[in-house]
């Protein structure tokens, strides 16, 4: 087994030879392009993907491999997980081949093998540059192609970081420098995602609006806060390639990602002080401002101050960059319970929302605009060891007002309002349970 640790961009076509330019300046071992022809597999229920599984053979040449992926971690386009590769003698899955410890019951599931279909191929150029940055070798590879299924298929314009040996910080640190030819941008799809969703018909994928965020039971604070930042992070991405696809809506929801990022900072504020992010507020206020004018999305998503906060958000992530700056007693706090830490600020957003809408503001609503979405987000970063039809049912109503005031709806405004501060608490120790 390999821990696979790579960094996915996409590339501005327009820009493909600068970028290739650039990177032949490099001091590092380049190999011409060669062809990668890539089958992916699945069965006709999904299982593979249903299990965080994707397995491929890839044929170059007269060499071909099969992989299984199995399930990691992805930030920011940074993808960690654990890989098998096999040699083949010829293009044909060999699943038996692969050790037990990849199948979640420890062994082969019955029929797996017969059920496993092709189910959409990417063939592409890839070039490669081997460098040595900092304390790793990295392999960048650039690569050229498109992915197909059945009557679909779409171009690959990517650039892949991967880390040979040595540090993840290295790669990301030589992302930062190739993030500055102004060429590239960080891609939340990779080729498999691409693929799958060509497979299944192509449709036009949907805006999200935040959830509540679910966290696993017994989490400490520091894993509420990783877990907030991710969520804010998938949100930024994800929006950013459906409005380069031509949804304009989805603007605003990168927008609100960032407005996530501000909101998960000031919440989790009693625990990591605000030192250990002002270079990334200020990256983001940069972003923001980009982001606020008249710009289009293609200029917007390969703008540098845009693609700097975000990579530099991915970083600050990965490498728990708020770590140097707690002392002894800040890092006991950040190791303590989340359920406790939640339950704590539920109250307090809840009696800021009961305070500031206590009584009709006529024409002074607007302005209450920023505290009412900060409160919302924070409560949907808080709620998900409850109940959720209960949460949602609590939050309907706030969300129903925060929207009849961007509407300008005045009677709904004062409907919500009411309803909002009649729903009792759905959290325990509220005062109220």
């Amino acid at each position: 087994m390999a821990q696979e640790i790579e960094l996915k961009f996409l590339v501005d076509e327009a820009g493909v030879d600068a970028l290739r330019q650039h990177l032949s300046s490099l001091k590092a071992e380049h190999s011409d392009a060669g062809k990668l022809l890539n089958i992916y597999y699945e069965t006709e229920d999904n299982w593979l993907r249903r299990h965080d599984m994707g397995l491929r053979i890839r044929g170059a040449g007269d060499r071909y491999e099969m992989t299984l992926k199995v399930a990691g971690r992805t930030v920011g386009g940074l993808h960690q997980r654990p890989e098998y590769n096999i040699n083949l003698d010829e293009p044909t899955l060999a699943l038996e081949k692969l050790p037990a410890e990849v199948w979640p019951n420890g062994e082969l599931p019955d029929g797996l093998a017969e059920e496993v279909q092709p189910l959409f191929s990417t063939d592409f150029l890839r070039e490669k540059w081997v460098v040595s940055h900092g304390k790793s070798q990295i392999e960048i590879a650039l690569d050229l192609g498109e992915v197909k299924a059945g009557d679909y298929q779409e171009p690959i314009c990517e650039l892949e970081l991967e880390l040979l040996s040595g540090e993840t910080a290295d790669v990301l640190t030589l992302a930062q420098q190739l993030n500055q030819t102004g060429l590239v941008r960080q891609g939340s799809l990779s080729k498999a995602a691409r693929g799958y969703h060509l497979a299944q018909g192509n449709e036009e994928r949907p805006l999200k609006p935040a959830e509540i965020m679910q966290i696993a039971p017994k989490s400490t604070i520091e894993q509420g806060l990783e877990a907030a930042l991710e969520k804010a992070l998938a949100h930024w991405q994800y929006h950013e390639e459906l409005w380069v696809r031509g949804n304009r809506k989805a603007k605003d929801e990168v927008l609100a990602a960032i407005g996530q990022i501000r909101h998960t900072l000031m919440l989790f504020g009693g625990v990591v002080p605000r030192k250990a992010s002002a270079p990334l507020r200020d990256l983001l206020t940069q972003a923001e401002a980009v982001l606020g004018g008249d710009i289009s999305a293609h200029d917007a998503a390969f703008n540098v101050a845009v693609t700097q906060a975000k990579l530099a958000f991915t970083e600050w992530l990965v490498t728990r960059g708020w770590q140097p700056f707690l002392d002894a007693k800040a890092q006991t706090k950040i190791s303590d319970s989340f359920k406790r830490f939640a339950d704590t600020h539920l109250s307090r957003q809840a009696a800021e929302l009961r305070t500031t809408f206590a009584y009709p503001l006529g024409d002074s609503y607007a302005d209450q605009l920023p505290r009412l979405t900060r409160d919302i987000t924070c409560v949907q970063l808080l709620a998900g060891y409850y109940n959720r039809a209960q949460a949602d049912a609590w939050l309907a109503n706030w969300l129903g007002l925060r929207h009849a005031i961007l509407t300008r709806q005045h009677i709904e405004i004062e409907h919500f309002r009411n309803e909002a501060l009649a729903v009792e608490p759905f959290w325990l120790h509220s005062g109220k349970r």
